[in-house]
């Protein structure tokens, strides 16, 4: 009887003993070990946008099988706002933070509360909108050969329209204005279905934009894309060559979109995160919905995306120095 006593006892302390563990453990990373928390993904702009469509896309896969994903919109000052909320989050996992170009390009035009070097953990860049430049498809204008060469005929004369400024857009275009040598007349537009409707009726000689929004007229016909600003061809459009082939070999500029936590959040958090995105990314539904999107998957995360970060940091900052441009 009393080894039976022993032996109770003994096993009950020891069931206690991993219970206090797994508290412990849980009072430590409550990110990392409890999976059916809830995640919370700060849009930092408007819903209905393309990043607002990305990152509810992606929370509904990861949260078929994963953590619960909510999606809070924190728009304002050209996506501030929302970044600064996350950057002062708790580093434990539970809130996110999608970003865009607009991460690397806002320290290079106000003060800001945060540094995107260093107030967040990249997770992953987990789709790429690439960007082509366009004519009215009545245009002479068959190549971007064609373009540069009328430019340069008339300094000046020549339009190429975007969103903007002090957009992605508006800094690629002074990117290619740098590399090509030319002088195109840069109109800025307040979104793209008034600079599309201008191109299209003739009041413009090109755009720079996003392909998502312009490949319902390249495929009517209406529009023809001279070439694209990523650096490898893009599936819909095998047969445009990139700026980089097109004799501008250091040429990449395209819309990215990301998601990134606050600085510290652990290593096992993060692998983990990383091992939910890059897996909703390989859902072939998602990959559909995404290129139905004008979006395409792109899975680079950790420290991949970190030097993605750096690289496009210092290449705006460059584009928006020399340029002199300022925040609209």
């Amino acid at each position: 009887m009393k080894s039976a006593r022993r032996r109770f006892f003994s096993l009950a302390a020891g069931a206690a003993a991993f219970s206090l563990l797994s508290v412990f453990l849980l009072l430590e990373n409550p990110a990392w070990s409890q999976t059916t928390r809830t995640i919370k993904v700060v849009v930092p702009f408007p819903p209905g946008g393309a990043t607002d469509i990305l990152a509810r896309l992606l929370a509904e896969e990861i949260g078929r099988r994963d953590a619960t994903m909510v999606i809070e919109n924190r728009p304002g000052a050209g996506a501030v706002i929302g970044t600064e909320a996350v950057s002062r989050a708790a580093a434990d996992g539970n809130t996110l933070l999608m970003v865009a170009n607009s991460f690397v390009i806002n320290p290079h035009l106000r003060k800001l509360n945060y540094e995107p070097l260093t107030s967040f953990e990249p997770i992953c860049y987990v789709v790429r909108s690439p960007t082509v430049l366009v004519v009215n498809s009545g245009s002479s204008y068959r190549t971007f050969a064609d373009l540069v060469a009328a430019a340069r005929a008339k300094p000046g004369a020549l339009t190429l329209a975007s969103v903007g400024p002090a957009t992605s857009f508006h800094i690629g275009i002074e990117i290619l204005r740098r590399e090509a040598d030319v002088n195109l007349t840069y109109v800025p537009y307040p979104g793209d279905p008034p600079a599309i409707n201008a191109l299209l009726g003739g009041h413009l000689t090109s755009m720079f934009a996003n392909y998502a929004t312009v490949m319902e007229q390249i495929a009517a016909g209406k529009l023809r894309a001279l070439a694209t600003g990523s650096r490898t061809r893009i599936e819909p459009l095998p047969q445009v060559p990139t700026l980089a082939e097109s004799g501008y070999k250091d040429y990449e500029v395209e819309n990215w979109f990301g998601v990134v936590a606050p600085a510290k959040t652990p290593k096992e958090t993060v692998d983990q995160l990383i091992r939910w995105y890059t897996a909703a990314l390989q859902v072939p539904d998602i990959r559909a919905k995404l290129a139905g999107q004008g979006l395409f998957a792109v899975a680079m995360c950790g420290a991949d995306f970190a030097a993605h970060i750096r690289k496009q940091y210092d290449e705006y900052g460059r584009a928006i120095r020399e340029a002199n441009i300022k925040a609209d």
